[in-house]
C-alpha cells in the first residue's frame, strides 16, 4: 500500500514575497493562520479550492507550489 505525501514551498514563497506573514497569507485566502502553519508543516493537505487560492496569491500554478509523492510502505 502506498503512503502519499504533499509537500509545498509556501514558506519560501512568503519570504520572497515581501516577507509576507502567515497571517497575511491566511487573510488573503480566507483561512486561519493555524491552517497556513499546518499546511507549511505538511500536517494538513489543503482542499483543491484553497490550493488554487494560494497559487493565485503568488501568481504561480498549483504544481509550482505543491508536489505529491507516493512512497511504498515496507
Amino acid at each position: 500500500m502506498a503512503k502519499c505525501h504533499i509537500s509545498n514551498t509556501i514558506r519560501v514563497l512568503r519570504f520572497n514575497h515581501h516577507e509576507m506573514t502567515q497571517q497575511q497569507l491566511a487573510d488573503l485566502v480566507g483561512v486561519t493562520r493555524q491552517t497556513i502553519v499546518a499546511i507549511e508543516n505538511g500536517k494538513y493537505s489543503p482542499s483543491l479550492e484553497l490550493a488554487f487560492k494560494i497559487s493565485r496569491v503568488f501568481n504561480l500554478g498549483v504544481e509550482d507550489i505543491f508536489s505529491y509523492t507516493e512512497e511504498q510502505e515496507k
